[in-house]
């Protein structure tokens, strides 16, 4: 779209809001136009034991990916490549704990346990020019304003493809060390407006898992909370299958519990509200009165 194109819907738009609905439609328009939608027919007349899939994504993107993968692959096994160190292109004002990067060496590593221990999940690994049949990275050329779809739906639009999420797409043994306690992540995007977590100091058993610098936050507000650092994310999915009631905001832990179907309290974020709950045990909370009285029924 160029200067005068703009110009002209500026001049038709009544305000601002309907001026960036109408350039949303124009640029979504002549991206449909160029947009291939993939077709799956070689693949799915193939014999073949494993399809393989390539991402480049943030951890939790990669999670949220894993429904369609696995009603994609059906009887068959996923392969699935790890693109590393791709640019992310955050906003400057954004503290992202992967800097300039959607996903690295040290990730990767941590997550690999997690995706290995899915029974469709046959190979784990970074990708290295391997030959892929589906690539992943595709949901992000899509003319879809994924600020407003959740994740988990995203590859279900640009693939044509649908599963059920309210079903748990994540297995785990519970560690039951937790079965008596909350246990919270919450990063430093995507909270809620005016949200405080001091009343769960009436609460006795508060872990934290996470970054350590996102608990020193939290600690500043629940004294007595506990840390819970975990040496990959295998582990970390058994503490939140084990909890007793897990808190998140849209960060990785929480499309962990979501893929679980733990019980799981979801802290939407009015800015980028791109992850849902679904299924049994999930609940959400936009306003403090809720969240106080969510957790309070939850835990007892």
């Amino acid at each position: 779209m160029n200067f005068w194109e703009r110009l002209k819907l500026k001049i038709i738009a009544d305000n601002w809001e309907e001026y960036g609905y109408l350039k949303y439609s124009r640029l979504a328009k002549e991206q449909i136009a160029d947009y291939k939608p993939w077709d799956f027919s070689p693949l799915t007349d193939a014999d073949r034991a494993t399809i393989t899939f390539k991402h480049s994504g943030n951890s939790g993107d990669i999670i949220y990916a894993l429904p369609f993968v696995r009603q994609f692959v059906l009887q068959k096994k996923a392969n699935l490549f790890l693109h590393l160190d791709q640019k992310a292109g955050y906003d400057s004002n954004i503290n992202h704990p992967l800097g300039p990067v959607m996903l690295n060496k040290k990730m990767a590593q941590m997550l690999t346990p997690l995706l290995l221990a899915q029974d469709y999940i046959n190979e784990c690994c970074s990708f290295e020019g391997q030959k892929i049949d589906i690539d992943l990275d595709q949901v992000r050329n899509a003319p879809i304003p994924f600020s407003k779809v959740s994740l988990s739906r995203w590859y279900f639009l640009v693939f044509g493809l649908n599963a059920d999420l309210s079903q748990p797409w994540l297995k785990v043994n519970p560690d039951d060390s937790l079965n008596e306690s909350i246990l919270i992540a919450r990063s430093n995007r995507y909270r809620g407006h005016r949200i405080d977590y001091q009343f769960l100091r009436r609460y006795p058993n508060i872990h934290f898992v996470g970054v350590e610098q996102e608990f020193k936050d939290m600690k500043a507000h629940i004294p007595h909370i506990q840390f819970r650092p975990v040496k990959n994310f295998l582990e970390m999915a058994s503490l939140i299958a084990g909890a007793k009631l897990f808190i998140g905001n849209q960060s990785f832990p929480f499309s962990v519990a979501e893929g679980l179907k733990a019980n799981r309290l979801l802290e939407v974020s009015a800015n980028c509200p791109d992850v849902s709950v679904n299924g049994e045990n999930g609940h959400e909370f936009y306003f403090q009165e809720h969240f106080e009285s969510l957790v309070k029924r939850l835990y007892k």
